[in-house]
């Protein structure tokens, strides 16, 4: 097993660090650690640094630099969008309006808003995975204070109406947020051309560091302090900055949007290929998400009279690495919230995969995947009596 070959698609679970940022974080943790809140010149550097990286990441999503706050990611920066316009808000109306194939950092809490008195509607998709605009306007009452609805899909991979959603959150006088957690670095994104007000990211999925994030937050929205201390991020996110992580940040954003077009091209590519092969070379599979509006990099298909989990380790045990949906989930044993929205019953969501490609993926990656993934789905077929049932039922029928 020595000379096994490894492949990396689970791209959307994590990136590795790219050795740039690497190098533009290493001064930070050791020659430059002053803190930003003093005042002298090592902490300076360190703030300087920092607004550096902020003005970064607004050039990145045409933003300005005042309407970026950093956090520790995306499960914070969702959070602190709903939470804190909830919270600011509930005088105006208790009402928020989401999509019910949300990650659980919105999903979980919207329930928790729930529990503190506050409406939440949480819209139907469609079978690819796309919520309806007609159900969106139906929604919104009079009591709407926002709608939070994700940009593109971590587990499905569909990219959501985001322009005419936000075009009807604005007609209405609504903010809108959306999860873009997924969404940066494979989609070009203009928050004042698509009307979002609050957008949250996390750097670990650009090929940034873990533990960092940011929320943009449009210059004159309403919203209550999630972390509550001292006066750091203009007063808005209390704790002292994790100035390498910021700075980290700030360089991949930088260097992922920079080459966007071209990367995702080439990646989107590099799937459809993968992708025909499996539906056409592997019976009883179907494409789970939309079939073009998706992320470059995703591929999710449910295997027929399999289980997922099972299908893991064999492609773990070859070296693979992929997933059955969200990092976040994968240690529950309950069917994805997402696929059983699309319509899914529970046993063909269990035999979902998840393959999501990056940038460094090659054709010869494609190759020994799915000359592996086949291998295992005839294997765990052949000892499947699901399967067994099934030949026999369609062999009295030939």
């Amino acid at each position: 097993m020595a000379n096994q070959k490894s492949v990396y698609m689970d791209h959307s679970a994590t990136t590795a660090t790219d050795p740039e940022v690497v190098q533009a974080m290493i001064p930070w943790f050791s020659n430059q650690y002053g803190n930003p809140s003093s005042l002298y010149k090592l902490a300076r550097e360190s703030k300087t640094a920092i607004e550096n990286a902020r003005s970064k990441v607004a050039t990145a999503i045409g933003a300005k630099p005042e309407e970026i706050f950093f956090t520790s990611g995306g499960t914070e920066s969702d959070n602190w969008a709903l939470i804190g316009t909830a919270f600011a808000l509930r005088k105006k109306g208790n009402h928020i309006i989401t999509s019910g194939i949300e990650h659980h950092a919105i999903q979980h809490t919207c329930e928790y808003l729930e529990k503190q008195g506050f409406s939440v509607t949480y819209l139907p998709v469609d079978e690819s995975g796309k919520i309806r605009t007609a159900d969106l306007k139906s929604a919104i009452t009079d009591g709407t204070i926002l709608v939070s609805v994700m940009f593109a899909n971590n587990e499905i991979g569909t990219i959501q109406p985001v322009k005419e959603i936000g075009k009807i959150c604005r007609e209405k006088g609504i903010l809108f947020h959306t999860d873009a957690v997924q969404a940066i670095g494979n989609i070009p994104i203009d928050v004042g051309d698509l009307n979002i007000d609050l957008l949250s990211l996390s750097s670990h999925k650009f090929y940034g560091p873990k533990g960092t994030g940011a929320l943009f937050i449009r210059k004159g929205v309403r919203i209550d302090n999630y972390i509550h201390g001292g006066g750091q991020e203009r007063r808005k996110r209390a704790g002292t900055e994790n100035v390498p992580g910021i700075v980290g940040l700030g360089t991949a954003i930088e260097k992922v949007t920079r080459n966007l077009e071209d990367n995702s091209n080439r990646i989107r590519v590099l799937r459809d290929r993968l992708l025909d092969r499996i539906l056409s070379e592997i019976p009883h599979t179907r494409l789970n998400g939309h079939r073009t509006d998706r992320l470059a990099g995703n591929i999710n298909v449910s295997f027929e009279f399999i289980e997922g989990e099972s299908l893991l380790l064999l492609l773990d045990h070859a070296g693979i690495a992929a997933s059955t949906g969200s990092a976040c989930s994968s240690g529950s044993l309950e069917p994805s919230h997402v696929l059983l929205a699309i319509g899914l019953r529970a046993e063909i969501a269990h035999g979902s995969l998840r393959l999501t490609l990056g940038r460094e993926n090659t054709e010869e990656d494609n190759e020994y995947v799915f000359a592996e993934l086949k291998k295992a789905v005839e294997r765990l077929r052949a000892m499947s009596p699901l399967y067994a049932d099934y030949l026999k039922k369609r062999s009295r029928h030939v």
